[in-house]
């Protein structure tokens, strides 16, 4: 990469300095004997485009796109409501206002989420599943276990179970959910 700054005129420094990154090729024009300098971004993710073998399998992906860009920003709204909860209960006094805190906090997630939860279809409730996990680096399971307790945590996975979904599941960018990451960073980067 410094090769191509150093072929358009800019040192390696010069670059640094001027905030370019790896992600730019930088040249140089000159207009009425003056260098400008000319940016062109690379993209931040390069995944090829994908090849399908029948129409099944470009709906499919249309499909999972769709079901990615619709669960993604509640994962990251879980993630960011974990965090905030976590950090509030840190500096509550005693283990009654903590209670009472969770409390609150659930009856707020009930009324804030129950409405877009309904209108999810089976494969988006699981695919949120997982990229709760992705998000938070917790199974859904092991996020209520820490909130609630083990006798909750049970309930809600035994009533996630009658439908035939799993709060344990994991998410596994490198295996079964390849295409979901690629999909998650390409959506998150702004391409699709």
């Amino acid at each position: 990469m410094f090769a191509v700054w150093m072929s358009c005129g800019v040192s390696a420094q010069e670059a640094t300095t001027l905030g370019y990154s790896p992600l730019m090729k930088v040249s140089r024009t000159l207009v009425d004997g003056d260098s400008i300098p000319y940016v062109e971004l690379q993209p931040l993710y390069l995944y090829p485009e994908p090849i399908f073998k029948n129409e099944r399998q470009r709906k499919a992906y249309s499909k999972l796109v769709r079901n990615v860009k619709k669960t993604l920003p509640i994962a990251k709204e879980v993630n960011q409501i974990i965090i905030e909860t976590y950090e509030y209960l840190q500096t509550l006094p005693s283990q009654k206002a903590q209670e009472a805190h969770l409390k609150r906090v659930e009856k707020d997630i009930k009324e804030r989420y129950t409405p877009r939860m309904k209108k999810l279809t089976f494969q988006q409730g699981k695919l949120l599943i997982k990229l709760v996990h992705r998000e938070c680096n917790s199974s859904g399971y092991q996020l209520i276990q820490a909130f609630y307790g083990p006798i909750t945590a049970g309930l809600y996975q035994a009533f996630a179970w009658t439908f035939g979904a799993s709060l344990t599941k994991k998410y596994d960018p490198e295996g079964d959910d390849r295409l979901t990451e690629q999909i998650v960073r390409q959506v998150e980067a702004g391409q699709l």
